[in-house]
C-alpha cells in the first residue's frame, strides 16, 4: 500500500484488546473470547455473535489480551490463505507421525523407507505428514514436494488435493492451484473445505463470479469467518465491476470502466507496468508465475471495494487496485504508485506471502524511488530519544494506523530497507525473502542474511541515521 500524503510525527500504537490464536501454519485469529470445547479436541472463539471451532493440534498458543488489528474487518488485509481442516482420511496416521518427524524435522529416511514398501497409502501418509509439518512451520516450497511425492500415491484424495493446491497458492503458483481444487471440489462436492480453497484459488486467479458461487457453497455447509470475510469482498468487487472491460498483456489482466479511461491511457499504463516489472525482476531475482490482475477504479468505487482508510493511495490485496479518477495520462505519481504495489505482488510470491509488513513496505517505497533524505533528521531524533516503533510492532498490517502513525511507520520501513540494501546489498534483501518463504521467522532470517537480530538491527539503524543526516 502506498501513503498519499505522509507526515512523520511521534505516536503511540493503540489498538482494541482481544484474545490471539496463533495457528502453527504461521496464521493469527482475533477473537472476542477463546477456549476449549468440552472434549478438549478443538478451541472455540468468538467473533461478534458468531462462534467458530478449529482444530486444537492446529494452534500454536493463545494469547489473552492483544490488540486487535482493524484490518481483518475491513477486507483489505494483505493476501492470506484461510484455515481448512479437512478431516483426516490416513488410517495409518497415528502409526507414522513419530516415525516421520523426528526432533522436529523431517526423517527423509523414514519416507525412503515407504517408498521401498509397496504400500501406496502408507506412502502417501508418510509423505502427507512430511509435508504437513513443513507447511505447519512456514516452509511452503518444501511442503509443496512432499504434498506432491503423496499425489503420486493417492491422486485422487481431495484431502492432498486441498492441501496441494494451498502449498501452490503459498509458493505463487495459482493458476496451477485451480486444477487441483477444482479436481478436489469434483470429487467431494459436500466439502466445505474443498469448496472454500476452490473459491480462494479463483478469486486470486481473476474468476471473481465463480469463487462467489464456491464461497456460498462451502457457507452453507459451514459458517466460517474467513470465507464470509473473502466473500463479502467479491461481492463488493463484482458489484462495482459489473460493466468493466479486460485487456490482456504478457504479465497483467487489466480490468478497467471504458468511460473512465482512453484506450491511450490504459496503453501507457500497461506499458509502464511492463517496465516496472522488468526492473524488479532484475532486483528482486525473481519472475511471477502468473499474470497479475490490475483494477482501475473512479475514486469512490476504490474505496467501496476495499474499504481502504482515506489516507491510502492505493491496495494490492494480491491484484492491484488503483484509484485513477480522471487521469488522462500516466502521471509521475502514478508510475510511483504501479511501481510500489507491483513490488509487493513480487515479495508475497518471493517470500509465499510471509514477509513483515515494515520489510514489505520499505523494499516497495525503496523500488518506487523513494528516499529517507527528506525524514532522515526527524528519524536520527526518533530513534535517539527510543521514541520509534519497534519493529514487531510493524510486522502485521499498518491499516488501523491513524494517518501520522502509519507516516511514522513507512518512514521507519523505508529507512530500515535502505540501510540493509546500502549496508549489505540487494542480494541480502533476497536472501532475507527466500527465508522467509522456507519457513524461518523474521528475526531468524535477519541473522542468517545480516547476522542482526531486531535490537541489533535498531542500534545500528540509529547509528547508520546519525552519520547519514545528522541529529
Amino acid at each position: 500500500m502506498r501513503l498519499i500524503c505522509p507526515i512523520l510525527v511521534l505516536v503511540t500504537v493503540l489498538a482494541a484488546r482481544a484474545d490471539v490464536i496463533h495457528l502453527k501454519n504461521g496464521r493469527t485469529i482475533w477473537a472476542d473470547q477463546v477456549r476449549e470445547d468440552k472434549n478438549k479436541d478443538r478451541v472455540e472463539y468468538d467473533v461478534g455473535e458468531d462462534t467458530y471451532a478449529i482444530p486444537k493440534s492446529s494452534v500454536e498458543r493463545i494469547d489473552a489480551g492483544g490488540a486487535a488489528p482493524v484490518t481483518g474487518a475491513h477486507g483489505v488485509a494483505a493476501p492470506e490463505m484461510p484455515d481448512f481442516a479437512p478431516p483426516a482420511t490416513f488410517s495409518h496416521e497415528s502409526d507414522l507421525n513419530d516415525k516421520i518427524v523426528r526432533e522436529g524435522k523431517v526423517d527423509s529416511d523414514a519416507l525412503a523407507a515407504l517408498d521401498r514398501s509397496g504400500n501406496p497409502e502408507m506412502a502417501a501418509t508418510g509423505y502427507f505428514l512430511a509435508g504437513k509439518h513443513e507447511a505447519d512451520h512456514g516452509n511452503f516450497p518444501q511442503a509443496k514436494k512432499y504434498y506432491e511425492s503423496a499425489l503420486r500415491y493417492q491422486p485422487e484424495n481431495s484431502t492432498l488435493l486441498i492441501y496441494y493446491a494451498a502449498s501452490l497458492m503459498r509458493t505463487g503458483q495459482a493458476a496451477l492451484a485451480l486444477t487441483y481444487a477444482g479436481h478436489a471440489a469434483r470429487i467431494a462436492p459436500e466439502s466445505p473445505d474443498a469448496l472454500g480453497m476452490l473459491g480462494f484459488v479463483q478469486f486470486a486467479t481473476d474468476h471473481t463470479a465463480e469463487a462467489i458461487r464456491s464461497w456460498k457453497r462451502s457457507l452453507a455447509l459451514r459458517p466460517d469467518p474467513v470465507v464470509k470475510q473473502y466473500l463479502e469482498r467479491a461481492e463488493r468487487e463484482s458489484s462495482a465491476e459489473s460493466d468493466f472491460s479486460q485487456r490482456e498483456s504478457s504479465h497483467f489482466n487489466l480490468h478497467f470502466e471504458g468511460k473512465q479511461t482512453s484506450e491511450s491511457f490504459r496503453r501507457e499504463l500497461l506499458a509502464t507496468l511492463d517496465s516496472d516489472y522488468d526492473d524488479l525482476v532484475r532486483d528482486l531475482g525473481y519472475s511471477p508465475h502468473d499474470n497479475i490482475a490490475v483494477t482501475l477504479y473512479t475514486q469512490q468505487a476504490f474505496f467501496d471495494v476495499t474499504r481502504a482508510p482515506s489516507w491510502s493511495g492505493a491496495i494490492n490485496d494480491g491484484k492491484l487496485r488503483i484509484p485513477v479518477n480522471g487521469m488522462q495520462s500516466v502521471t509521475p505519481d502514478l508510475a510511483h504508485v504501479l511501481k510500489h504495489e507491483l513490488t509487493h505482488s513480487f515479495i508475497a510470491q518471493i517470500s509465499s506471502n510471509r514477509c513483515p509488513t515494515w520489510l514489505n513496505e520499505g523494499i516497495a517505497q525503496m523500488e518506487e524511488g523513494k528516499s529517507s533524505a527528506s525524514n532522515g533528521r526527524a528519524l536520527a531524533q526518533l530513534y535517539a530519544a527510543g521514541a520509534e516503533i519497534p519493529y514487531n510492532m510493524l510486522e502485521g498490517s499498518f491499516m488501523s494506523f491513524s494517518a501520522p502513525e502509519a507516516s511514522t511507520a513507512y518512514a521507519e520501513s523505508l529507512a530500515s530497507a535502505e540501510f540493509i540494501r546500502d549496508t549489505y546489498g540487494m542480494g541480502d534483501v533476497q536472501q532475507i525473502l527466500e527465508r522467509l518463504a522456507h519457513g524461518s521467522g523474521a528475526e531468524a532470517a535477519l541473522r542468517a542474511s545480516i547476522h542482526s537480530d531486531y535490537r541489533q538491527l535498531r542500534d545500528e539503524m540509529a547509528r547508520w541515521l546519525v552519520e547519514r543526516y545528522g541529529r
